[in-house]
């Protein structure tokens, strides 16, 4: 079996994990168990609470004592018990604690699993800007298959959602050890106090528009988080006035646009990075966050569907020129004998503290706006908007880069 497939296989499984619960569990938890949107916001605030430390300190792991490839295998398995026993789960507080040791397992294998592609690749003399990037678009295929089988399987406010994650994680894990093997890398100069205790990724902050970049990264954390934790129950609240479209009965399925849009927007990633550079993409990221909450706030499933459409599109420039942008953004910038742990810093800021931001005060926006039980969307979305759009305005004003097109080749030819 070829690396490259091998390499799709692993990002495959790694989003697919994920895509059998990250979408559908708040509709399972606010339509079938009844929890509010602050105890929802909570259990998705987990995932940012996991990020605080987690992928930095295997990051730390992965870069100094054991090999990537082992570490990420680990955590998935340790993530399929935990999802199997959130499945068999209730109470609020009880699920709430499963699922923080869930995410203190599973995000930090989001940057494992970039720093064993990218070592792999390099390793078998692959231009990672170049190939990486077609590899990582089966990650969201995966994740697209998996929200379609959970809604055509009618889990979508079940828990088997969960168990069904769980055999992924599992199988997912066992497949990780299979890998090329990753090794830390080989630093031969003394270390500094910042490297004996594995922090030396924070001299990326030492120029200022990584602090900058970072700061934002942490900011649009938060607006993935939002969309992640309240898009299905949303569409799901149509079902008063229009129970039996289809935005009501596959929530799914057209929440699935939104990542097949992202596998198209992902293979665009080169293009743009080399003819706009990472400041121009990353406000057009911030933008496309305006359009995507604007749009649902004037979308429904009759004569507005064309606007819950839209924002399903545009969703795959949003996540795509942040998220995977940004890893290879900051791939360039990190030393060798950082990157794993540069990674881990990137995702410390987005899903970290920003997820953990984004679940928290998205689920005080939702109750602030809720009354009786009945929640008003269209100013939930229009507060989010909002707060994009702020973004967009102060982005281009802090963060100073000059992109040179020669530089993004080089990378792109290493």
């Amino acid at each position: 079996m070829g690396i490259k497939l091998r390499l799709i296989i692993l990002n495959f499984l790694q989003f697919f994990v994920w895509g059998s619960w990250l979408i559908s569990l708040g509709g399972y938890l606010i339509n079938t168990l009844h929890f509010t949107g602050g105890e929802v916001g909570r259990i998705y605030a987990t995932m940012g609470l996991a990020s605080l430390i987690m992928p930095t300190l295997l990051g730390i792991v992965a870069d100094r004592w054991i090999n990537a490839e082992r570490v990420l295998g680990a955590c998935h398995i340790v993530g399929a018990f935990m999802l199997f026993w959130a499945s068999r789960t209730t109470d609020p507080s009880m699920l709430y604690l499963i699922m923080l040791f869930n995410s203190l397992a599973y995000m930090p294998t989001i940057a494992l699993n970039n720093t064993v592609s990218y070592i792999v690749l390099e390793q078998k003399g692959h231009k990672v800007v170049k190939e990486f990037p077609p590899i990582r678009v089966w990650g969201t295929i995966g994740f697209i298959l998996a929200m379609w089988l959970i809604d055509l399987a009618g889990w979508k406010v079940s828990a088997t959602q969960l168990y069904f994650s769980s055999v992924a994680s599992l199988v997912l894990g066992i497949y990780a050890f299979t890998m090329p093997k990753c090794p830390p890398a080989k630093v031969n100069k003394a270390r500094s106090t910042l490297s004996m205790f594995g922090l030396d990724a924070l001299v990326l902050f030492r120029k200022r528009r990584m602090i900058v970049f970072f700061i934002f990264a942490l900011f649009l954390g938060a607006a993935l988080q939002i969309t992640n934790t309240f898009g299905q129950p949303f569409l799901l609240d149509f079902a008063s006035r229009f129970p039996d479209s289809f935005t009501v009965t596959h929530p799914g399925i057209l929440m699935s646009v939104s990542q097949i849009s992202e596998t198209l927007f992902i293979l665009t990633i080169p293009f743009f990075l080399y003819k706009f550079g990472i400041k121009k993409v990353m406000l057009m990221s911030i933008f496309a966050w305006v359009f995507r909450f604007g749009l649902f706030a004037v979308g429904n499933p009759g004569n507005g569907f064309v606007f819950l459409i839209l924002s399903m599109i545009i969703y795959g420039m949003a996540f795509d020129f942040f998220n995977i942008s940004g890893s290879l953004f900051v791939e360039k910038e990190a030393e060798i004998n950082i990157r794993a742990s540069a990674q881990g810093l990137f995702m410390l800021m987005t899903n970290g503290f920003g997820a953990f931001i984004g679940g928290m005060l998205s689920g005080w926006v939702v109750d602030l706006f809720t009354k009786d039980g009945v929640k008003d969307w269209p100013s939930i979305w229009i507060t989010f908007a909002s707060y994009a759009l702020i973004l967009g305005i102060l982005f281009p004003i802090f963060f100073r880069y000059k992109h040179d097109p020669k530089a993004v080749e080089i990378v792109r030819q290493s």
